[in-house]
């Protein structure tokens, strides 16, 4: 966001999304006088967050990286790497597709073969039309540009089984693994347990510093770790993310039923505006897409009379799609969210629909 637009944001007292604390002065706030620093990602609060993570995931260990970027990459590689083979499977919109400028191609001589409908879930008959035998199969839950769409247990089952039947590893894009668990309705260790490798996020759901943890098997784990370094996310410090890590995600995750209760309480009240589509209706995870039939200069314009005579920030733009009437926002529920009534929610969208 430009100045105007920051100056903006931090003079609104609510938010319509996310948590209430995005202000750096709140966000340092979080971290404990206490704390013990690391060295270069040794000890100290990184190693108490590594193996906490672990213990929460149910996997042997855990290592903490700057970027969830940094640590797909790194575990994509070693499994390409013992496998042999360098093509990896995944769903057309996934992050390594759409936002990582190929880096796989460009640095690890690896190949993305995207499987399945861009505008659907990837499902266990999608892998069907693919006879080549992959490095790896990657999958993410919740589906982030699908609204935060989830398969159903018994076809994510089945495609880790087509992975495994083909010696290839399975890997989870668990960014929002947490808002994930809530969806399914499963512990966050009964879902990464179904997989070789899960990457998991601190700054998207749980609302802490930068920063993500890669868990596995601990040979993995730590090839991940000498991957790090080689790409230089071993930091002299990282103690600042993985206390802010540390904390969100032992006071959110309990949350996170409850994040996914007023997700569902906002698509009951939005559902019937006039202009107004919620997807996926109703919300499979604490957050949801939201498709309104307005213009992108009457969205910015309605969101800035909010946000100047309300002291409501909702979003800085909206994203455009194939018609240009209409446009599509991603609320993601956090403390924000909780704090406002599901009147006021409804009568924000409803002026942000126009």
């Amino acid at each position: 966001m430009d100045d105007d637009l920051l100056a903006l944001r931090a003079s609104c007292e609510r938010s319509l999304t996310g948590h209430a604390d995005w202000r750096p002065d709140a966000l340092l706030a979080g971290i404990p006088a206490g704390t013990r620093p690391d060295r270069y990602g040794d000890g100290g609060v990184v190693t108490e967050l590594e193996n906490e993570v672990a213990e929460v995931l149910g996997l042997p260990a855990a290592v903490y990286l700057p970027s969830g970027v940094m640590a797909q990459q790194a575990a994509l590689r070693v499994h390409a790497d013992r496998s042999g083979r360098r093509t990896v499977v995944c769903h057309p919109e996934s992050h390594l597709v759409s936002h990582e400028e190929q880096a796989f191609e460009r640095l690890h001589g690896m190949v993305l073969r995207p499987a399945g409908d861009r505008h659907g879930l990837l499902l266990r008959a999608d892998l069907d039309a693919v006879a080549e035998r992959p490095a790896a199969l990657l999958v993410e839950l919740p589906q982030r540009d699908l609204g935060g769409r989830l398969p159903p247990w018994a076809d994510l089952v089945e495609q880790v089984g087509w992975a495994r039947q083909r010696g290839a590893a399975a890997h989870l894009d668990g960014a929002r693994l947490w808002e994930a668990s809530a969806g399914y309705d499963r512990t966050p260790a009964e879902i990464a347990g179904l997989f070789d490798t899960v990457y998991v996020s601190f700054y998207k759901g749980l609302g802490a510093l930068a920063g993500c943890c890669l868990a596995g098997p601990e040979d993995v784990v730590a090839e991940v770790r000498e991957w790090r370094r080689r790409l230089g996310g071993t930091l002299f410090g990282m103690w600042p993310g993985a206390a802010s890590a540390l904390g969100c995600l032992r006071r959110r995750l309990p949350l996170m039923p409850a994040y996914l209760e007023r997700a569902r309480e906002v698509a009951a009240a939005v559902r019937d505006l006039p202009g107004v589509t919620v997807v996926p209706d109703p919300p499979q995870a604490p957050m949801l897409h939201l498709l309104l039939r307005t213009t992108p200069e009457r969205f910015t314009a309605t969101a800035r009379r909010l946000a100047t005579d309300e002291s409501l920030w909702t979003w800085a733009q909206a994203a455009r799609t194939g018609d240009p009437c209409t446009v599509r926002v991603e609320l993601a529920v956090g403390d924000a969210t909780l704090t406002l009534t599901v009147a006021e929610i409804r009568a924000a969208v409803a002026a942000l629909a126009g």
